[in-house]
């Protein structure tokens, strides 16, 4: 159990509803904690089993501490697993799954989202390929001059067929990495998916790679986005809203603290 943040992270965060206007929180002020449940997902939320200093960070672990403050009581960790983190919700088990989840119409029909997120993929290859170096856009790929590799049943696969239909597509089986990084560095692709993150490591330990979209090392790519957020049950109306006000006002602080954790990944 830690207890939410002493030092407010913003001056101007929404403040909570009134008593009787929500359920919800009326229930979490009365036992005087905010239940989350939790399990790591970088780079929005991370373990730290260290055991020195707080026992999670990231984007998720900040708002959730907001939240606490803002409401007057503690914050208690609920571990949950992959089967689990959607369920606890309807159990009441939690109050808020704040183990990052992509937002997906199937997971619209049970919970609820508050957005402050996205995942996307980069597309990389040889910053020495003129194929690719020339490419201004993800669209100029999207050509029969330019191979593109994938990993069979990855998340990509389907992705790829859609977005590059004249490209020429180079399946290949995955080999536990992020991404087939060997055909593009053999030269026997020009280019290849990987998800925003784990580009950033990529980029560091394998020289001479190029990236599109070019913006800002490709980190506010839209290509393939999906939303991310923390969840909460249906039908708490009030409840939601306040925690997306609280959200949006925090969501500078949320970007800049899942930056630093991009930026320190491995």
């Amino acid at each position: 159990m830690a207890f939410a943040g002493a030092v407010p992270l913003l001056a101007t965060a929404q403040t909570p509803p009134a008593a009787g206007a929500s359920p919800r929180i009326d229930a979490i002020r009365k036992a005087g904690e905010l239940r989350v449940g939790v399990l790591q997902n970088a780079p929005w939320l991370l373990e730290n089993t260290s055991g020195n200093g707080e026992p999670w960070s990231g984007p998720a672990w900040l708002l959730a501490n907001e939240y606490a403050r803002l409401l007057g009581v503690k914050l208690r960790t609920v571990a949950v697993s992959h089967e689990t983190k959607v369920p606890v919700l309807a159990a009441n088990q939690v109050d808020m799954t704040i183990s990052p989840l992509g937002e997906t119409p199937e997971r619209l029909k049970v919970v609820d989202f508050v957005l402050y997120s996205s995942t996307s993929i980069c597309m990389f290859g040889r910053a020495d390929n003129a194929r690719f170096s020339k490419a201004t856009s993800v669209d100029e790929l999207n050509n029969p001059e330019v191979t593109i590799a994938y990993f069979t049943g990855g998340a990509e696969e389907n992705w790829v067929k859609e977005r590059f239909p004249k490209a020429k597509l180079r399946a290949v089986a995955s080999s536990g990495a992020t991404a087939p990084v060997e055909e593009v560095m053999a030269r026997r692709a020009d280019a290849a998916p990987i998800n925003r993150v784990p580009w950033v490591g990529l980029q560091r330990k394998v020289k001479g790679l190029a990236v599109l979209p070019q913006a800002d090392n490709c980190q506010h790519s839209t290509e393939k986005a999906s939303p991310v957020g923390l969840a909460v049950d249906k039908n708490q109306g009030a409840y939601l809203e306040w925690l997306r006000q609280v959200a949006k006002t925090l969501k500078p602080k949320l970007d800049a603290d899942e930056a630093r954790v991009v930026q320190a990944q491995p």
